[in-house]
């Protein structure tokens, strides 16, 4: 008989977390978060995939600069 293992993840990460703490500290108006711009204050919610599409758009400009110049 075979043994099964079935792992599952799920619930919120680290930057989810964050995410949600600065969002509570800026409604409430509590610390310097209160301050911030919405941009930084949900920026744990977007910033990962923004890094990752920024990382993506260069690595393709420097291949299609490479490929020009490889001509």
């Amino acid at each position: 008989m075979a043994s099964e293992t079935t792992t599952r993840s799920g619930g919120m990460g680290a930057m989810g977390l964050l995410g949600v703490v600065f969002v509570t500290l800026k409604l409430l108006g509590i610390t310097a978060v209160a301050t911030w711009s919405w941009w930084w204050v949900t920026a744990p919610f977007w910033g990962g995939l923004a890094i990752a599409l920024s990382i993506f758009l260069i690595a393709a400009l420097c291949v299609g600069v490479a490929a020009v110049f490889s001509k």
